[in-house]
């Protein structure tokens, strides 16, 4: 008798993340066949991190990572990071790491950061948490580290952008690869919460519910308790799986923008390098407006914070100018036309 359909379902979707990781890593090890070898080149397998916080979601992920990376050339480690926000935490912390080697995962380790304010507390939590996960994954020289964000997650993070307002790439919600050289991926994206929670309990693994993800002081609780049941409840059954789907068409409409705008960017500058304000005029408002949006964060503006109503007050300089003054934008970035040039720089 096979597994639950659950566990098979979470198993199927980090079996093909693996089998993802490790063609990566054989193309890479191809293309720099001849190059100085790199910290991981020493004929050990690759070393993939699942970061979990202890809730049934990442619980079923680093179950099902420690199932799979058995049967192929893969390692498997993790990482809980204890964000000392909650009495208890780094108790907390301590067992989920214990939950992890149990589990047969190594290396494991529970660290430690420090959450600031800048963007409120949800923004700074993920924030010191990517940093921490960032700085483990350089320190063992990961190939991978799996996320376990599901549908669910999907779909508020695509109603979150929506109700900001920032366009077609927040509409895009996370995608299943990300940050530098692809390191975070996420295989539960096309599976829904009650699934990872079924297969916890199938597999007897202990569970710690967050109280932060009930707390209604947060919008994304808010949005998960109240907001998502209330369409549910309007609209019909099919909300979370019609949001997802939204997300990935999103993302190929966005990724697509994006290659115009950054093709587009080299003929929108003078000899200089400086942007000419008639070149950019020409060009569709999507694709201007990218343009813009990569020189703001080029300047200085932390991508976080730039938002769709920064963008449209520069591409106003472009396209509605009436002498007005330099724009202030996040990270102390200031953008001004002079002389039919977009001068954005620190100030």
């Amino acid at each position: 008798m096979g597994p639950h359909p659950a566990v098979a379902a979470i198993r199927l979707a980090v079996r093909r993340v693996l089998h993802d990781v490790l063609t990566d890593q054989t193309e890479h090890a191809a293309r720099f066949a001849h190059s100085a070898p790199g910290p991981a080149s020493a004929g050990e397998p690759p070393l993939v991190l699942v970061a979990c916080s202890g809730g049934a979601d990442s619980m079923a992920l680093a179950s099902a990572l420690a199932f799979e990376a058995r049967k192929l050339s893969v390692r498997a480690g993790g990482i809980t990071v204890d964000h000392g926000l909650q009495h208890g935490s780094a108790q907390r912390a301590a067992e989920v790491a214990a939950r992890l080697t149990a589990l047969g995962l190594d290396p494991v380790e529970a660290v430690a950061v420090q959450v600031g304010r800048e963007g409120g507390p949800e923004a700074a939590a993920r924030d010191a948490r990517y940093a921490a996960l960032d700085e483990a994954a350089e320190r063992h020289g990961a190939a991978a580290v799996l996320l376990g964000h599901t549908r669910d997650d999907q779909a508020e993070t695509v109603l979150l952008g929506l109700a900001r307002g920032s366009g077609i790439r927040s509409l895009s919600g996370m995608a299943a690869v990300s940050g530098t050289a692809g390191r975070y991926r996420r295989p539960f994206l096309q599976i829904d919460r009650q699934t990872a929670r079924k297969a916890c309990m199938v597999q007897s693994l202990p569970v710690w519910d967050d109280p932060h993800n009930a707390d209604p002081a947060y919008t994304r609780s808010r949005l998960r308790h109240e907001g998502l049941p209330a369409l549910e409840k309007a609209l019909g059954k099919g909300v979370v799986e019609a949001l997802a789907r939204t997300a990935q068409l999103s993302r190929d409409d966005a990724d697509a923008l994006d290659s115009w705008a950054a093709a587009a960017d080299a003929s929108v500058r003078d000899e200089s390098g400086m942007l000419d304000c008639a070149k950019l005029y020409v060009l569709p408002p999507a694709v201007r407006r990218r343009v813009l949006r990569r020189a703001v964060i080029e300047a200085g503006a932390p991508a976080g914070s730039l938002f769709a109503r920064h963008v449209e007050e520069v591409d106003r300089l472009i396209t509605g100018w009436r002498g007005q003054r330099a724009i202030n934008l996040p990270g102390r970035v200031q953008a001004r036309r002079q002389g039919g040039r977009l001068v954005i720089r620190q100030g």
